[in-house]
């Protein structure tokens, strides 16, 4: 794995780490319920759309559900047919089956109503991507997602907006505000100092893919 990418999924980890929370025990009954007569579907997201800004931007309904993983796939940068794009100007997210890694994102709640406009985003019906369902490991249930996967990947470093990330003084805010108290500040403490080093680290790259 290259620094880029190292650099780079870490940061996606700790924003899931930091800055997202877990449903409440009504929360999840209520999506349940919800998914079972069709109002609403579950979307795994692993990429740009960790972001909610960008994903409720024409997706509104999106609401966070949960922090999961989904086994035996890991997440690479490419882009389809090789071709990248003038917004983007390098590699983009997408996943490919991987025995024994694992990639985590978010589950998004989102009402259907919400589902052509996600995937005029993901542009499926340019082919670029294809939509798929995907089994993820939450912390209190296995849940069937909407996902999706690049099709004709062809690999490229990151494109510079994943590098380019001013996001990690927010996140470092943040953890520094949590009482030392918590049952989790140890692990947030070493994102923390961690974060502090990603930064410095992509800072003194200077490359221009």
């Amino acid at each position: 794995m290259s620094l880029f990418h190292f650099l780079t999924l870490s940061l996606l980890f700790l924003v899931l780490i930091l800055l997202v929370p877990l449903p409440s025990e009504d929360s999840i009954m209520d999506n349940s319920s919800d998914r079972q007569n069709g109002s609403t579907f579950l979307y795994f997201a692993y990429g740009s759309n960790l972001l909610k800004e960008r994903l409720q931007l024409k997706n509104p309904s999106a609401t966070v559900y949960c922090v999961a993983k989904l086994k035996d796939y890991k997440l690479v940068f490419g882009n389809h047919k090789g071709l990248a794009s003038q917004r983007w100007r390098g590699g983009v997210t997408t996943i490919e089956h991987s025995p024994g890694d694992e990639v985590w994102g978010v589950v998004w709640r989102m009402n259907m109503s919400d589902l052509e406009s996600l995937d005029r985003q993901e542009n499926v019906k340019m082919g670029t991507y294809s939509p798929v369902e995907v089994n993820v490991s939450a912390s209190r249930q296995d849940l069937s997602c909407r996902t999706y996967i690049m099709n004709s990947c062809v690999y490229a470093p990151p494109s510079p907006q994943y590098l380019q990330v001013r996001s990690p003084a927010l996140f470092i805010e943040n953890a520094g505000r949590l009482s030392k108290g918590n049952q989790d500040g140890l692990k947030l403490r070493k994102a923390r100092d961690t974060l502090h080093n990603f930064s410095s680290a992509i800072r003194s790259l200077h490359v221009t893919l």
